[in-house]
């Protein structure tokens, strides 16, 4: 925001500055000169005007990003937790199964370990 602050310092120092050189160096008269200072001004608050909505209309844009954001990591999170819960609910019958299996194994490994040691000592 500090960017923003400097930027429209900026538009209105550069504003004062070319009123004051078109007020010292204007060969028209007084009341041209006027009128002219006017229009200037007048077009230097409608562009500052401009720039201001500009400015809250981006801000009102990134906030409205941001929410949907917030959401839809929300979102996101709720189907991932669903989708754990869903996978643990099909897994958990078959960690049964797996045991068992994994405990066959266990002991197969332990027969053909003692069929291994008993053909050693042959």
């Amino acid at each position: 925001m500090a960017k923003g602050k400097s930027l429209l310092i900026g538009f209105l120092v550069g504003g004062s500055v070319a009123a004051v050189a078109t007020l010292l160096s204007a060969p028209s008269s007084g009341k041209v000169l006027r009128q002219q200072v006017r229009e200037q001004s007048a077009d230097w608050k409608n562009t500052m005007n401009k720039f201001i909505q500009d400015v809250i209309h981006l801000k009102d844009q990134i906030t409205k990003t941001s929410k949907e954001g917030i959401e839809l990591i929300g979102e996101l999170t709720k189907d991932m937790k669903s989708s754990i819960e869903e996978w643990k609910v099909s897994v958990e019958p078959h960690q049964e199964n797996i045991h068992q299996y994994l405990e066959q194994i266990e002991t197969s490994i332990k027969e053909l370990e003692d069929k291994l040691k008993d053909t050693k000592q042959d």
